[in-house]
Order: structure tokens, then sequence, then C-alpha cells
């Protein structure tokens, strides 16, 4: 299992679970050994469903947890397998039958990832304009996913209560809206204090979920 994966998940499930007040221990554990396993990847997913559908108090995090098992996939999986297994028409099925999984974590993770090879600090601007090509005319569905932040880039000029005031007017619809105020509030500071990180957990209409998503990104970006 990647490390970098292995820390961001136990800070996901320690932050939900620690301010949701429920128990989680036992199904960490379990979704480490299936990280951990050599399954196949959609045997995996089997299973990591399996957890949450046992666990009904931890759905929330469920498809966020799909993001870092794919992640988890590409870093350490992919190392058994052929070297051209992404392009084969096997891993094409994969990508069509889960197309309705995860979230746009998964991305902002692959760009942190990035970053970390090519030594960059991560930013807004570079996050959409030269990661996710938002001003090219052939990526106009991450243009259109992203709308919203492309038209609230100036947040990174406020403070947090103002991305918080935001956040929670975004259409219910939006497909960012679940991970908006976490990341928008990581890229206005990607090194926040305790203070800080209380500060925006205080501010959210669902700390939980947007505090564990916050220590999931920072915890991975370290």
């Amino acid at each position: 299992m990647d490390n970098k994966v292995k820390n961001a998940l136990e800070s996901l499930f320690n932050t939900f679970t620690a301010l949701e007040n429920v128990s989680g221990q036992q199904e960490l554990s379990k979704l480490n050994q299936l990280f951990n396993g050599d399954e196949d990847f959609m045997t995996k997913l089997m299973l990591m469903d399996q957890v949450f559908d046992d666990a009904p108090k931890l759905d929330a995090l469920r498809e966020v947890t799909f993001d870092l098992l794919l992640i988890n996939f590409f870093a350490e999986d992919t190392k058994k397998l052929d070297e051209d297994y992404l392009d084969s028409p096997e891993w094409e099925k994969i990508e069509e039958e889960t197309l309705d999984r995860g979230t746009e974590l998964l991305n902002l993770l692959l760009y942190l990832n990035e970053c970390d090879d090519e030594d960059i600090e991560p930013s807004l601007d570079d996050y959409l304009k030269e990661f996710l090509l938002v001003e090219e005319d052939e990526f106009q569905d991450e243009h259109r996913i992203y709308e919203e932040v492309i038209a609230n880039q100036m947040l990174m000029e406020s403070n947090i209560e103002e991305i918080a005031r935001v956040s929670k007017s975004l259409d219910e619809e939006s497909e960012i809206r679940e991970i908006f105020y976490p990341m928008m509030a990581f890229f206005y500071d990607t090194q926040p204090s305790d203070a800080d990180i209380k500060k925006i957990k205080d501010l959210s209409e669902d700390p939980a979920f947007d505090a564990a998503i916050l220590s999931l990104i920072l915890t991975f970006n370290q």
C-alpha cells in the first residue's frame, strides 16, 4: 500500500469518526488489508463496498475512499501488471464500469502527486490552468464541472469566512459542491495551523465530512 494513501486514509477515518462520534477502527483495519491485498481492482472495489454496506454510519466516506483506492492502484498495484495495462481493453472496461464512482477529489490527489514529482507548490491557478487545462477547448467537460471554482478564484485573495459563505450558496446539483469547501480551504492555505483548521471546521455546514476531507488532503500533501 502506498504510504501517502495509507496516511491519508487513516486521517480521513480518524477525523470523521472523532467528530461524528462513531466507531471506525475495525473498518479502517479491513480497508488497510484490502488495499494491501493482491486481488484485482474490481474485487478490491467489491470488498470496499462491503465494508461500507456493513457500516452505514461511515457511508459518507465511501466515494472518497474509492478515490484513494484508485490512487493506490496507480501507485502500487500497477507495478505488478503489464507496463501497458492502463491502455488495455480490460482497464478500459473497468473505467467504463466505474464512471459514476468517486469524486473530483481524485483529480486533486493526482495533481498533488504531480506537484510532489516536479517539486512545485500547489496553487488553485496552477491546478485549473496547467493540470485540468480548463482554458483548452478539448477540456470543456472539466471547465463545466469546475465552473464555480473558476468563477470564484478571487476567494484566494479573500478569507475563510467568505469561502465558507460561497460554498453554502452553491447549487445542490453541482458536481463540485461536495468537495468545494475543503478544496478551496486547502488552496487558500496549504499549511494551516491547528487554530485555522478549527475555524474551517466551525464555519462548515458539514463539519465532520469537510474536516475529514481537509485532513486527508493535508496529510496526502505532506
